[in-house]
């Protein structure tokens, strides 16, 4: 028989008790003064476009990743378009990327006139799964984007390993990993370069879009800093046809300011994620996977289950926000429609996509909305396990 519901969850008391699916503003609360002056501070200096806000970030975002280099710039689209862009890739050239993704991986492959090409991933860990990239390499192929999805690394040093071996340049995607490691190496520091999102929701957010790329190559450093200003060198000295993807002052601020509790939030993520995984044993759905050695930072918890229409409407009964990260795999998107592709084609990719579902984690959920969250879930039976 389907286990009862623990002890614990029947003695709450629990009153009507709305749970954001993310709660920004409180997080703002924790840090209010920090933030405050770093706002006002942007203001009476009009620092806006470029300046020490942006230095003093690269700095110290170069210093957290371990790594020599790190360019800002608007987005995190954005990041991976120009770093494609300065190793020249292009039209004729293939990209592997994961099946399973935000459209930005696959996206910023075709807007540099390539072709990404999909490989599954691992059903239980969302990553692209490096036993399928081997037969996916072509004389075409140029690069691998590896997405570190969820907060959960991918399987770098097997990728970098396949990538020495076939001469492939290595691009991380790590716009929902800041401060993931693998064996203690931070995601971000073992491909040739790495993006980063900053989006609000980000586990480093800042108050609107912002992004950066990261690399220790001091050549692709340079090209990429001009491309995302206009290709300039200097003041007017445009040296080739770049873009306009600056990070500004003010996020720049936002992000140093919030830069030093990244730690204690990954912390109280990763401990929120633990807290709903002993929760949630003996309920109907399937808990996030973290292999050895591994830190998954938890930008998101997502739970796999196959009654998702009943569960995602309990929750909203219940004030409870959730979301699905994705409701589409990429290569089943109709942007990709002409490429003709069949669920066997990426049979975890298609099958996680009807299953997946992301339920309320951030630093500052409460040990009480853990429970309550929980407790609901608890209450959707799986059939399959009853007597």
């Amino acid at each position: 028989m389907q286990e009862t519901l623990p002890e614990k969850f029947v003695q709450s008391n629990y009153t009507n008790m709305k749970i954001p699916f993310v709660d920004l503003y409180a997080q703002y609360q924790t840090i209010k003064k920090d933030m405050d002056t770093a706002i006002e501070q942007t203001i009476v200096n009009s620092s806006y476009i470029g300046g020490a806000a942006i230095t003093n970030f690269e700095q110290s975002f170069a210093s957290f990743l371990g790594v020599k280099y790190v360019v800002a710039c608007a987005n995190g689209t954005d990041s991976m378009e120009i770093i494609l862009k300065a190793w020249g890739i292009g039209v004729g050239d293939e990209v592997i990327v994961p099946a399973h993704s935000w459209i930005s991986t696959a996206e910023a492959v075709g807007n540099v006139g390539a072709t990404p090409v999909f490989v599954d991933v691992e059903a239980d860990y969302f990553t692209m799964d490096v036993s399928l990239i081997e037969k996916s390499i072509t004389t075409k192929t140029k690069a691998i984007i590896p997405v570190h999805l969820y907060g959960h690394p991918a399987d770098m040093p097997s990728i970098m390993e396949l990538a020495k071996k076939y001469e492939l340049k290595v691009l991380e995607d790590c716009a929902q990993a800041h401060g993931a490691t693998i064996h203690g190496k931070k995601v971000g520091s073992f491909g040739d370069a790495a993006s980063y999102s900053f989006y609000p929701g980000k586990n480093l957010g800042a108050y609107g879009d912002a992004g950066c790329m990261t690399t220790n190559d001091d050549a692709l450093a340079a090209t990429i800093r001009m491309i995302a200003n206009h290709g300039q060198q200097g003041k007017h000295n445009h040296l080739m046809e770049g873009r306009n993807s600056r990070l500004d002052g003010l996020q720049a601020a936002i992000l140093s300011a919030k830069l030093p509790y990244l730690e204690e939030w990954t912390e109280s993520r990763i401990s929120n994620a633990a807290a709903y995984t002993k929760l949630l044993i003996g309920s109907s759905v399937k808990t996030p996977l973290v292999k050895e050695g591994y830190k998954h930072v938890h930008h998101l918890y997502v739970i796999k289950t196959k009654h998702r229409e009943e569960l995602v409407r309990l929750l909203k009964a219940n004030e409870i926000e959730t979301a699905v990260h994705y409701p589409t795999a990429l290569p089943f998107l109709p942007c990709y429609a002409n490429r003709h592709f069949k669920p066997a084609d990426f049979p975890a990719a298609f099958a996680n996509q009807s299953e997946i579902l992301s339920i309320p984690l951030f630093a500052e959920l409460t040990r009480a909305q853990i429970e309550r969250v929980a407790s609901l879930v608890h209450s959707i039976k799986d059939v399959s396990v009853q007597g």
